[in-house]
């Protein structure tokens, strides 16, 4: 070789400007060995395309593998020219790189403004600055690697004995599977000397590495026997995957990276990094799942992510008005959190109560709070939900253990501040596994749900943000303190205004597109409409309603089906559903009114009763019969019903005179009081007045009107007390075609919830005494009652207090 020319191995000309760079992301190319590399990075497959067979190339290894486009930071400082030995296509765009080792290099100035990477370095030159001391410490390492193989290990290929020193370095260096940083300090070495006794320290820890992990893996053997085996083989795959760069594909690394993604809280970060530290060591065992799993809910939980709440008063309103129509006190309510949230800027979340009857659109309301505020609604029912555990979350001791169901809707929402309908809460029952109930208590207080702690996350989670809207068809089964924690909003039903006014906005689109029925074939009149509201349903919500307009929309489906459409592509069909011809698809009328028929003879009264699914009527029969005086009650009443019938029998007793009843007769005769529909539980105390009034009109032979419902607590002395349940039971009357409704005089403020359509056509009367009650209720004139003081006549002064009515 010329003492001008600078070689490298192999007689290579040392490159003296850029050359084409290919980055590793693990593992180097030492001087004089041969190695394959996969090449996939778009960059590293332009390189390929633009070199040949011969040509040099550089060879650097990357400090961060993951890098994708690396830059001159990312780069070790130490790295090695090679001769391109072959390139072969492997798949779709990945390529096999065959490169030569040549010669250091000391990295100067990188350029990445080409398609692939080129790199400018300064060559460093090998020498030998001792060579006996060289040739010493060769022999020492061939020593040593015939000690080693005569032991039983695995070196491979024995080095040639004809190498230089420096190249014999190199060549073990190249065997020993060194971390990254260690074999690019080698590279970094010009003198032989330097390098071989790197290579012996280098070649003695791992002979001491590897005898100690034979020694290990020989005593694990015999403790495990194959499980272990099996986990062993799984370990050094993952090793060999990271060798080859495989990193990505590292589930520990995934789950690092989602962790850090998520921003937990420090305290939670503390935790998650302690169970992390746990995973390493049982990683393949059964606790190694538990922990991942757990890791993997930390993770996924979102801890500061929040959706755009929308602002905007007018917009949210129109959204609730275009999806409901009526429910104004709830829109209300909606719209006063929402100007709060705005004009004060706190999150705090707000814990509605949803009541009433089946049909009326709780459920759906919540869909509707949800799009009008821009967040996303997730659904928990807790119909027949027993277990404690299905709110608070089993803790990660039981096998199977899983979060609660409130968290695990936030992990559905993805966001902290979403609208979680709490669906059916009055359904919650009790088990062996504890209250579900009691542990809503926690969720449900604004003062306690920042730090709510679900067993299996055990560490705290802020609720505060959600907005939690709960329904219920009754809140008679409801522990107190859960009943004061909700906001209670009543949907006591609609009128029939309202139901027809959804039908035509609502249901009968949306049934018409579900059967198929094309456009502008049926149409419902108004007419038709009030006809199914009447004789077809008699319900507090639409959901019967809706039952009904879909019979008709299949029924016209039907003939649709059965003809074919013209060439304009308008069908020749056309259907007119009126109140003449609404019969021909529903068939007979379900419902008519009875009350005239039931009131027909004395002793029969119309009473308003409030249930789960609604306000109602009923009637309270009585009839007298020959016996010895006796009192029978029937009807499957309770106890408070059974005592007012006894009361009113008292108090009939002691106004005989009044109601102009002989009292010999009673002597005489059996009374008998019954319910009608004996199968249901009746019980409650406002059925009070009507019993008294069926007695007084039986004992008195006076008729009750047949235009008149009431409700209402009475007292021995006849004094009427209020009730609940006035707007339901208002609205049962107004849908049975009740005109006159005799209310408690205490319950006046009540009439404000009903609305002015339903209380436009009643009269509406208060009373506060029985003698008011039944001179509103009884046919027969005030006049014919008697001269007691307190009973209505011209002249009395209960016209200005007592009996007064709305009509």
């Amino acid at each position: 070789m010329s003492e001008n020319v600078k070689k490298l191995r192999g007689n290579a000309p040392v490159p003296t400007g850029f050359v084409p760079l290919l980055p590793l992301r693990a593992g180097v190319l030492m001087p004089g060995t041969t190695q394959l590399f996969a090449v996939g990075r778009t960059r590293s497959v332009a390189l390929v395309h633009a070199v040949h067979v011969g040509d040099v190339v550089a060879v650097v290894a990357q400090k961060r593998p993951k890098i994708s486009q690396p830059g001159r930071e990312h780069l070790y400082e130490f790295g090695t020219y090679a001769r391109v030995v072959e390139t072969s296509r492997t798949g779709e765009n990945t390529y096999r790189l065959g490169l030569e080792g040549l010669g250091r290099f000391a990295v100067e100035e990188l350029d990445d403004g080409a398609s692939y990477l080129k790199v400018r370095g300064d060559w460093i030159e090998e020498t030998e600055r001792d060579p006996v001391e060289a040739r010493l410490l060769a022999q020492a390492l061939r020593d040593k690697l015939a000690d080693i193989k005569s032991g039983g290990g695995a070196l491979g290929e024995m080095p040639d004995a004809a190498i230089d020193p420096g190249a014999l370095a190199d060549f073990v260096a190249a065997g020993l599977e060194l971390e990254t940083a260690a074999a690019v300090e080698l590279i970094g070495m010009s003198d032989a000397s330097d390098r071989l006794k790197r290579v012996i320290s280098l070649l003695a820890e791992k002979a001491t590495e590897a005898k100690l992990r034979d020694e290990i893996a020989s005593d694990v053997r015999k403790q495990f026997g194959e499980q272990q085996r099996e986990a062993i083989l799984r370990e050094q795959l993952k090793a060999i995957q990271r060798q080859l760069g495989d990193d990505n594909n590292s589930e520990d690394d995934k789950l690092r990276i989602r962790l850090d993604e998520a921003e937990l809280p420090p305290a939670v970060r503390e935790i998650a990094d302690q169970e992390l530290k746990r995973l390493g060591s049982a990683r393949n065992g059964p606790e190694g799942h538990v922990i991942r799993t757990y890791l993997e809910w930390l993770a996924a939980m979102p801890w500061h992510a929040r959706a755009d709440v929308k602002d905007d008063i007018s917009r949210i309103s129109a959204q609730l008005d275009e999806d409901h129509f009526g429910l104004d006190e709830v829109k209300r309510r909606i719209l006063e959190h929402m100007a709060v949230v705005k004009l004060s800027g706190n999150p705090r979340g707000t814990i509605l109560a949803l009541v009433g009857p089946p049909g009326v659109g709780k459920t759906s309301l919540g869909q509707s709070i949800a799009d009008a505020t821009g967040r996303p609604l997730v659904r928990i029912s807790l119909g027949g939900v027993r277990d404690e555990a299905e709110v608070r979350g089993h803790r990660r001791t039981y096998v199977g253990a899983l979060p609660g169901r409130l968290v695990q809707a936030l992990r559905k929402a993805k966001v902290k501040n979403p609208v979680i309908l709490l669906d059916e809460i009055d359904k919650l029952g009790t088990g062996w596994g504890g209250s579900p109930e009691a542990a809503l208590l926690e969720v449900l207080d604004p003062e306690q749900n920042v730090n709510f702690t679900d067993h299996y996350l055990d560490t705290p989670f802020d609720l505060s943000e959600v907005m939690f809207i709960a329904t219920a068809n009754s809140l008679e089964t409801l522990s107190p303190p859960l009943r004061d924690r909700l906001e209670i909003v009543e949907l006591s039903g609609y009128t029939e205004v309202e139901k027809a006014q959804i039908a035509k906005r609502h249901l009968i689109p949306k049934r018409l597109v579900d059967t198929g029925v094309p456009t502008g074939v049926l149409t419902i009149d108004d007419s038709a409409l009030s006809v199914i509201i009447g004789d077809y349903t008699r319900e507090a919500g639409v959901r019967q309603l809706d039952r009904e307009l879909t019979r008709v929309a299949r029924r016209v489906a039907l003939q649709v089906a059965k003809i074919d459409a013209e060439a304009s592509g308008e069908h020749a069909l056309k259907v007119v559903v009126d109140s003449d011809n609404v019969g021909e698809y529903l068939g007979k009328p379900r419902y008519f009114s009875e009350v005239a028929e039931r009131t027909a003879m004395p002793g029969v009264a119309t009473g308003l009763a409030w249930t789960p699914v609604g306000g109602d009527i009923l009637f309270i029969e009585t009839t007298q019969m020959p016996g010895k005086g006796k009192l029978e009650i029937t009807g499957k009443l309770g106890d408070v019903m059974k005592e007012s019938a006894r009361a009113a029998l008292s108090y009939v007793r002691s106004h005989s005179d009044e109601l102009g009843i002989d009292l010999s007769r009673l002597d005489d005769s059996d009374l008998h009081i019954h319910v009608p529909a004996g199968a249901v539980p009746k019980d409650g105390p406002s059925a009070g007045v009507t019993i008294f009034t069926a007695l007084a009109s039986l004992l008195s032979g006076r008729r009750v009107r047949p235009d008149t419902a009431m409700t209402g607590e009475c007292t021995l002395r006849g004094k009427v007390l209020p009730v609940g349940g006035i707007k339901a039971k208002v609205m049962a009357a107004h849908r049975a075609g009740i005109r006159r409704v005799v209310l408690p005089e205490k319950n006046r403020r009540d009439l404000d919830e009903v609305p002015q359509s339903v209380v436009a056509d009643l009269e509406v009367l208060f009373a506060s005494d029985m003698s008011e009650v039944l001179a509103a209720a009884l046919e027969d004139g005030p006049e014919n009652l008697g001269n007691r003081p307190g009973f209505l006549d011209e002249t009395s002064p209960a016209v200005d207090s007592g009996a007064e009515h709305l009509s």
